[in-house]
């Protein structure tokens, strides 16, 4: 039988504790990983100069931490940074690039990512591993004499995606890349100190923003979209995260390309019909509609994006259709994408919980 969604689940203090415990600890979990990252022995990376690119090989929150290393450095990176997505690195790394592997901080890292770490030794490339001690990957670096950042153990069971990101960021630093200071770093975890404050359970729904998208988005199905570098990858880590901790399907689109296909679905069967009642309840009439959720970063959208995000709103209300908006801080790119991350941690698990699901049952996955 499907889940319901309850409201009243939400003032509840003990549902979904401990993955809001584990989701509150990311600002320790962020000093922490750059404190040893800033440790490590990553100046051999530097050796031969700036790499040809930067290649990020991991699974689940350890590769979107190579995401979230792409999209703080920017289109204006001096090289490419790739997350590979596959059995095995793409034919041309070599040498000249950079493959960093990141491991699982929960559970076992897949086997795949150990097989393409080890055909990067293979292969002669410069070779960084990033994870616990006790990993595998950590075992491959040792062999090959190249480094490895060794990860404090994060606890609990919800994926942390912060250790390995401040973990690539930190190397990226190291062979010349324009990473951010050291203050930002600071900054960011300031910022999720203070979503742990205003996102927490104890906030209550009506002044809690990640509990408010949670009530806009119940029964629907949303199309997530954002204009820019940092909101295209919390889009895509939104929609991942809803998958994992919620089972929850969620839809993803970036302008300027969201007006030449995806908006077209505010037309098609998961549509409005026109303006809806203030008064219809979409959950107990157990339709499921589209909802647009706009990711905005003011910061780096520019006129023309903004103008796309407002031209594809616009689309959508007029067929009926729902459209909420989530607004990055005015701050560098790794405090935006920090600030819209948080966010939506906390919202990830409140789906969860409005729908009667354990938002631990299915981060860990057998392989």
């Amino acid at each position: 039988m499907p889940r319901e969604f309850d409201e009243s689940r939400l003032d509840d203090p003990q549902a979904g504790a401990e993955a809001l415990r584990a989701t509150a600890a990311a600002a320790a979990q962020l000093r922490a990983a750059r404190t040893a990252a800033s440790e490590a022995p990553l100046d051999a990376l530097a050796a031969d100069g700036r790499p040809r690119s930067i290649v990020v090989v991991g699974a689940g929150a350890a590769g979107f931490a190579g995401e979230i290393l792409a999209a703080v450095l920017g289109p204006g990176c001096p090289v490419p940074v790739i997350t590979v997505h596959d059995y095995r690195l793409p034919g041309w790394v070599g040498g000249y690039d950079l493959v960093a592997a990141a491991a699982s901080t929960i559970g076992q890292t897949p086997e795949w990512v150990r097989e393409c770490a080890a055909e990067a030794v293979r292969r002669g490339c410069r070779f960084l591993a990033v994870g616990p001690r006790d990993d595998p990957l950590a075992a491959i670096a040792e062999q090959a004499r190249d480094p490895a950042v060794v990860l404090p153990q994060a606890g609990g069971f919800v994926e942390a995606v912060w250790p390995t990101a401040a973990a690539l960021l930190t190397a990226a630093e190291r062979v010349g890349l324009p990473a951010p200071p050291d203050a930002a770093y600071e900054a960011a975890a300031a910022r999720l100190e203070q979503a742990a404050a205003d996102y927490g359970p104890s906030a209550e729904t009506w002044e809690n923003e990640a509990k408010s998208a949670v009530l806009d988005m119940a029964g629907s199905l949303p199309l997530v979209c954002g204009a820019t570098a940092v909101s295209e990858t919390a889009g895509r880590y939104f929609a991942s995260r809803l998958a994992a901790l919620a089972g929850y399907p969620a839809v993803c689109g970036r302008a300027p390309g969201l007006l030449d296909g995806p908006i077209a679905v505010v037309d098609g069967p998961f549509g409005g019909a026109g303006p809806r009642s203030i008064f219809d309840d979409p959950v107990e009439d157990g339709s499921v509609s589209i909802r647009l959720l706009l990711l905005r970063d003011p910061e780096e959208e520019g006129p023309q994006a903004a103008g796309d995000l407002q031209a594809a709103a616009d689309t959508a209300r007029e067929r009926g259709v729902g459209v909420s908006e989530i607004s990055a801080p005015q701050a560098g790119a790794l405090e935006r994408i920090a600030g819209l991350i948080a966010l939506i941690d906390y919202a990830t698990v409140y789906v969860a919980v409005a729908y009667g699901a354990d938002p631990l049952a299915h981060t860990l996955v057998v392989r």
